[in-house]
């Protein structure tokens, strides 16, 4: 997840303090595998990454980038990029945004 502005500009106001208090977006990234990869492979994949986030090392050079490593699971990590899309979705509707 993306670093709290706050703490990394802390003169500059937050989007509600702009006047868009519902406003919420976040900068995230994440390992994907190809669709089908074997269970016990993508279980390794991930214990071996969450692992690697949160070594002092790595924890500090995303610290650096204004990032907060998470190492969530498989079935957590879908379930946001299902809401992302979701959201927006939602959000190109309003605007009538529509693909090229």
């Amino acid at each position: 997840m993306a670093g709290d502005s706050t703490r990394d500009l802390p003169n500059v106001p937050t989007v509600a303090e702009a006047g868009y208090p519902k406003a919420q977006s976040f900068q995230w990234f994440g390992l994907l595998a190809p669709a089908r990869t074997p269970a016990p492979i993508v279980a390794r994949l991930q214990a071996e990454t969450a692992r690697a986030l949160q070594t002092p090392e790595m924890r500090e050079r995303l610290a650096v980038e204004g990032a907060d490593p998470v190492g969530s699971t498989p079935a957590e990590f879908a379930a946001l990029i299902r809401q992302e899309m979701e959201k927006w979705t939602e959000v190109a509707r309003a605007a009538n945004i529509k693909p090229e």
